[in-house]
C-alpha cells in the first residue's frame, strides 16, 4: 500500500472529524469544555468511552502480544485481566460515581480537598497528570510509531515532525469543545476502530478460506489458545492479572479526570450507571474481537509464510504483526481499512487527555472555575494556553519515549500505571473506607515513597521472593501500601467529615 493512498486517508479522515467538530463546538462556553453542560446521552458516552478505553494501544499492541512468551506470556493471557474489569466498573458505577455525582463534582479530585485537605488535594491532581500524561504518550506514540515505519520514513520526515503535525490536528478540533465535542467524536472513531477490526478479521478469514466455526478450529488447535495460567511466578498467573485488571479499571478509569470527565457530563448519576455497566459488556466483547484478531494474524502469518519484522535480538517486534500483515499482505482495501483504524484509535489516545490535562491544571491548581475575578473570556484565554501546553508537554515526552521503548507497550503502559495510580487508589480507598483524618501536609511524601518502594519491589523481586514476579497487581500493592502509610500519618482524635 502506497504512502500517497494513507496520506489521502489520514486527510479524509481529519477533514471529516473537523466537520463533527464544527457542528458540535458551535457556541460552546467553559462549562461545556470542563463537563458537557451535563447534557451528554449516556449512550453516546458508553459507546465512546470504548474508543477512548482502547485506544491505539489495544488496536496494535493487545493483538501482537498474543504471539508474544514473555511480559505476558503470550496467547490470550490477556483475556484474565479482561474479566478483572468488569468487577472492576462495578465498584465504579455503585461507588464511585454516586460519590461524584453527590458531592457535584468538576474535578473529581476535589473529593480529596473536602476529604483530607489542600495538600492530599494538589498530590492527587498532580498524580493524575503525571499519570494521563505518559499514559497519553504510551498510546500516542504506538500509532505515531506505525504511520512513522509504515509511511513517514519512507517521505524522509522526521518522527518529532509526524507527532507534531498529529497533535495540531488534535489541537484544533478539541480546543474549544472539549468534552461536549469529544463525546462525539469519541462515538465516530469508536464505529470506524471497530469496523477496521472486524473487517481484518473477515479478511484473513477469506484468505485461509475458512468461517466463523472455522476460526474457533484454528485457535483452539493452535499455541495461542491458552486462557488461564496456574504457575504463580509468572507474570501472567490467574490472580495476578484478574485482580490486576479489576483494579487497573478502578484507577484507570474510576480515579482518572479523563475517563470520569465524560462519565460526569451525563445528566444524573442513573445514566451514568447505564453508561458504565453498557460500556463494561461492549468492552469484553470487543477485547475478545482484538484477541481473536491477534491468533488469527500469528496463523496467518505461520501458514503463508509471511515474515515478521524482529528488532536487533531478532525478536519479532509484537506492535508492528498487525500493521505488517493488514498492509503488505491482504490487500488494498485491507490496508486502507486498516489505516482508518488505526487514525481512529489514535485520536481519542490524545484529544480526551489533553481536555483532561487542561481541565484538572485549570480547575485544581489555578482555581480558574471559582475565580470570580476573572470574566469568562479572560478564563477561556487561560484555559487555551494550558491546553497548548500540555500539547508541548506530550510531544516531547512522546519523542523521549521513541528514544528508549523496547517492549511492547500495552507492557509499558500498566507498568507504569502501577506506579503512578497507586497512591490515587491508596487515597480514594483511605477517604471511603475509614472515617480517620491524616496529618495533610505528610501527605504528599507518603504517596512519593510508595511508588518508590513498588519499583525496587519489581526489580528485585525475583532474588527477594524466590522466584515470584510481579505483574499487574504491582498497582494493588501499591495502593496498599499508600493505605498503611496515611493510617501512620493519621491523627488520633478523628472526627467525621
Amino acid at each position: 500500500m502506497s504512502s500517497t493512498i494513507i496520506l489521502i486517508c489520514l486527510i479524509a479522515y481529519s477533514i471529516l472529524l473537523f466537520g463533527v467538530t464544527w457542528i458540535t463546538s458551535r457556541g460552546a462556553n467553559n462549562e461545556s469544555y470542563f463537563v458537557g453542560n451535563r447534557s451528554s446521552k449516556w449512550y453516546l458516552v458508553a459507546y465512546g468511552m470504548i474508543g477512548a478505553s482502547l485506544s491505539g494501544v489495544t488496536f496494535i499492541s493487545v493483538p501482537g502480544t498474543v504471539g508474544r512468551l514473555d511480559s505476558f506470556n503470550g496467547q490470550f493471557s490477556y483475556f484474565q485481566v479482561v474479566l478483572g474489569y468488569l468487577f472492576g466498573y462495578v465498584v465504579i458505577a455503585y461507588i464511585l460515581l454516586p460519590l461524584y455525582y453527590r458531592l457535584n463534582l468538576t474535578s473529581i479530585y476535589t473529593y480529596l480537598k473536602q476529604r483530607f485537605g489542600h495538600y492530599s488535594y494538589r498530590t492527587g491532581a498532580f498524580f493524575f497528570i503525571l499519570s494521563r500524561t505518559v499514559g497519553s504518550a504510551f498510546r500516542v506514540y504506538v500509532v505515531v510509531n506505525v504511520l512513522q515505519t509504515f509511511v513517514f520514513d519512507e517521505l524522509g520526515v522526521p518522527f518529532y515532525v509526524t507527532v507534531a503535525v498529529f497533535l495540531a490536528l488534535i489541537l484544533l478540533y478539541t480546543y474549544q469543545g472539549g468534552v461536549k465535542t469529544i463525546v462525539y467524536t469519541d462515538t465516530l472513531q469508536t464505529t470506524f476502530m471497530l469496523l477496521s477490526v472486524i473487517l481484518s478479521i473477515i479478511f484473513i478469514m477469506n484468505e485461509l478460506h475458512i468461517n466463523i466455526s472455522g476460526i474457533y478450529d484454528k485457535i483452539t488447535h493452535s499455541s495461542y489458545s491458552q486462557v488461564v495460567f496456574t504457575d504463580w511466578k509468572l507474570k501472567s498467573f490467574f490472580p495476578k492479572q484478574f485482580f490486576g485488571g479489576m483494579f487497573i479499571a478502578i484507577a484507570m478509569t474510576g480515579l482518572d479526570q479523563e475517563m470520569m470527565q465524560k462519565n460526569i457530563s451525563c445528566k444524573n448519576v442513573g445514566e451514568a450507571q447505564k453508561n458504565v455497566l453498557t460500556f463494561t459488556f461492549v468492552l469484553l466483547l470487543v477485547n475478545i474481537l482484538f484477541l481473536v484478531l491477534g491468533a488469527l494474524l500469528y496463523i496467518y502469518a505461520a501458514e503463508r509464510g509471511t515474515p515478521l519484522l524482529v528488532d536487533a535480538n531478532m525478536k519479532i517486534v509484537s506492535d508492528n504483526v498487525f500493521p505488517n500483515i493488514a498492509l503488505h499482505s491482504l490487500g488494498l482495501l485491507s490496508g486502507i481499512f486498516f489505516i482508518i483504524g488505526l487514525i481512529s484509535a489514535a485520536y481519542p489516545s490524545a484529544d480526551g487527555a489533553l481536555t483532561a490535562l487542561t481541565s484538572v491544571f485549570c480547575i485544581d491548581f489555578l482555581g480558574l472555575k471559582d475565580d470570580e475575578t476573572k470574566t469568562e473570556e479572560e478564563k477561556k484565554k487561560i484555559r487555551h494556553r494550558v491546553h497548548f501546553t500540555f500539547a508541548g508537554i506530550l510531544l516531547i515526552v512522546i519523542v523521549i519515549f521513541k528514544l528508549v521503548n523496547n517492549d511492547a507497550v500495552i507492557t509499558n503502559l500498566f507498568t507504569w500505571a502501577g506506579y503512578t495510580y497507586g497512591p490515587l487508589l491508596g487515597l480514594y480507598s483511605f477517604g471511603l473506607f475509614t472515617q480517620k483524618q491524616v496529618h495533610d501536609k505528610l501527605v504528599p511524601l507518603i504517596c512519593i515513597i510508595s511508588p518508590v518502594v513498588c519499583i525496587l519491589l519489581n526489580n528485585y523481586s525475583k532474588e527477594l521472593l524466590n522466584g515470584y514476579r510481579f505483574g499487574f497487581e504491582m498497582l494493588i500493592v501499591n495502593g496498599l501500601l499508600t493505605f498503611v502509610g496515611l493510617m501512620l500519618i493519621s491523627k488520633k482524635n478523628n472526627e467525621e467529615i
